[in-house]
């Protein structure tokens, strides 16, 4: 009998309130239709160590360093525990948010170190990066007005000024633009069933088997 071959790692990325996770379940259903066994995850979180830990970050004000460490600690037991065991086993795993997020967010929003967030990706996940990546890219009043609709209790990043998102959103595009081949770059002002075509289209074009 052959060996099943290794899934995919795919993830979305951007500003909150961007739209991704609309996309994420489109995707999955689109997917399951093609016969493929897909898991959706999330960062932080994706276990049960990593729910905990999201708790945290989401909701406790700390140091840029803290924020960083806490969120490789959280991605080494995601990766360990969720998305390896996935992919090996064959599954396509879809995840909200991986270390670009932190790039994005700490980096580019909270000022961390690039140096240091590259220190920890390097310890964390050597060699180890998603096979494409989604990039929702929207203005951040458009995303705040998004937020502001939705009604629900703001985390300690969605209350973030608009400046913050400015940042975050540049260290993105920045990010997605060091690396044309795994980043799709997607207006996430346009409506869904547009993007969620763009999205399918770029997943075709890789052909993968």
């Amino acid at each position: 009998m052959n060996a099943k071959a290794r899934g995919r790692f795919i993830t979305f990325e951007g500003i909150d309130g961007a739209g991704k996770s609309t996309q994420i379940a489109l995707l999955a259903d689109a997917l399951r239709a093609r016969g493929r066994e897909v898991l959706r995850t999330r960062e932080p979180g994706g276990t049960e160590l990593g729910e905990k830990l999201r708790e945290l970050l989401l909701g406790t004000d700390m140091h840029p360093d803290t924020e960083a460490m806490l969120m490789f600690a959280a991605r080494r037991e995601h990766i360990a525990a969720v998305i390896e065991p996935a992919l090996a086993a064959g599954a396509w795993v879809l995840s909200d948010r991986f270390s670009d997020a932190t790039h994005a967010y700490q980096v580019g929003g909270h000022g961390l170190a690039a140096a240091r967030c590259d220190a920890l990706e390097a310890w964390v996940h050597p060699g180890f990066a998603p096979d494409l990546t989604f990039l929702f890219d929207i203005p951040p009043e458009s995303a705040a007005a998004r937020l502001a609709a939705a009604e629900t209790a703001p985390d300690r990043f969605e209350r973030e000024q608009r400046d913050f998102f400015t940042r975050v959103r540049t260290a993105y595009l920045d990010r997605a633009r060091r690396e044309p081949a795994r980043f799709r770059i997607l207006d996430a002002t346009r409506e869904a069933k547009t993007i969620a075509a763009a999205i399918t289209a770029s997943i075709d074009e890789k052909a993968w088997q």
